[in-house]
């Protein structure tokens, strides 16, 4: 198996705290692009990530969503140097099948609490962005099962100190409002506590300030008008 083009594109990737979270050949039922034959998933290269971004333009401008704007500089620029087309999973509407096509890759799969985890980041697992390819792209072999079939415990089940996700369904505002409160200052300031329950979340060294930034971000995207 010749992975050297997969290599070459995660070694540019790495060189801007960003690297290849799966990939996949697409389907006609992916949605993916006209002529896409391969699609590389790209997210947080760690340990780094968030020091390294937060010292970009973006983060010191004032204008809003500044991790996506810097996404899109930095993965446009990818995209450029290996011919391929930058995909975003936000920007919408329409929206793009990001959950889908990560549960594609065989490298994420739906968690015991529906949230995406992930053979590495567990449910830290976020997607700055893809690229479609039209050449053939040989992958890596994926992880024959997910983290959740060796972990009896399954500690995500039952850490939500709000009791908004049971792995029957989720209770968005409710969440909002918890996070919002005095009482989930600890979910706001370090993260969402059932995400960092996952014994593999608890390995990846992910800022407890970026999840904050996230935490805070969905705050502001659902305060009253």
């Amino acid at each position: 198996m010749d992975l050297s083009a997969y290599q070459s594109v995660d070694r540019a990737a790495n060189s801007c705290f960003l690297q290849i979270y799966g990939g996949f050949h697409p389907q006609e039922s992916d949605q993916a692009p006209a002529g896409t034959r391969t699609i590389l998933m790209l997210g947080p290269f760690e340990p780094g990530f968030w020091e390294f971004t937060t010292k970009a333009a973006e983060f010191s401008d004032e204008k809003p969503n500044p991790l996506d704007r810097w996404s899109r500089r930095v993965i446009d620029a990818l995209a450029d140097e290996f011919a391929a087309q930058a995909l975003y999973p936000f920007g919408g509407p329409p929206w793009l099948p990001f959950y889908s096509w990560a549960i594609r890759t065989g490298r994420s799969w739906a968690s015991p609490v529906a949230f995406l985890v992930h053979d590495s980041a567990g449910l830290f697992v976020s997607y700055r962005g893809a690229l479609a390819f039209t050449s053939h792209i040989e992958l890596p072999s994926p992880p024959a099962h997910p983290p959740c079939t060796g972990c009896a415990a399954k500690p995500c089940l039952n850490s939500c100190p709000a009791s908004v996700l049971d792995g029957t369904g989720y209770d968005s505002e409710g969440c909002i409002a918890y996070i919002g409160s005095g009482a989930g200052r600890d979910c706001l300031e370090r993260g969402c506590a059932v995400r960092r329950a996952c014994p593999v979340s608890a390995n990846y060294p992910r800022s407890e300030a970026q999840s904050e930034f996230h935490q805070r971000a969905l705050l502001r995207r659902h305060a009253p008008s």
